[in-house]
């Protein structure tokens, strides 16, 4: 809790958003000006922050955005436990500080097994309910009108990109009774 707001994570899955925007794939590879400042952007400001950070390869465009089905599925069962939030800071560190493939399983249960047994976390991940809550977590962050990630929203109002953290939580903090 920061100033005094809650904040609640909730995984979904980019490719059905950029899918239904008629892309097939991220904005970053679409347009490539953009990619190469959003990029040069995203350096900057983990400089600023303190934060290490590894682009994915751009020799390999497999590698960007990776598919993250089964990360995002993991994701949602870990929230239910005291350490979800911090493993997945690891799935985000995996990709974007160490260059890890979170496509892979394998790299999924080596990060989820430093906080549980991670066999007993993919059974629970890819159970036919699993599923079914990310795909209603898909269709709710299409519905609040999300395009990209992280998103924050607070009632009805739509914060984008880590940059506007502070903004949300702002909005968070002098709008509390309205947006309870």
């Amino acid at each position: 809790m920061r100033r005094g707001v809650a904040v609640r994570w909730r995984p979904f899955l980019l490719g059905p958003i950029f899918s239904s925007q008629g892309w097939n794939t991220s904005p970053f590879a679409i347009y490539p000006a953009k990619g190469r400042y959003m990029w040069r952007d995203v350096e900057r400001r983990a400089a600023r922050l303190g934060l290490s950070f590894r682009r994915p390869s751009a020799d390999d465009p497999r590698t960007f955005p990776q598919h993250s089905v089964l990360a995002a599925r993991m994701a949602l069962c870990a929230l239910e436990e005291p350490w979800g939030v911090q493993f997945c800071r690891e799935v985000f560190s995996a990709e974007f500080v160490d260059g890890r493939d979170i496509s892979n399983r394998a790299t999924l249960e080596s990060l989820a097994g430093r906080f549980v047994a991670s066999p007993r976390l993919v059974e629970r991940a890819l159970s036919p309910e699993n599923k079914e809550r990310l795909r209603r977590n898909v269709e709710e962050a299409a519905m609040r009108g999300l395009f990209g990630a992280p998103s924050f929203t607070v009632g009805d109002e739509l914060f984008w990109g880590d940059d506007r953290l502070e903004d949300a939580l702002d909005w968070a903090t002098a709008n509390a009774t309205r947006c309870a």
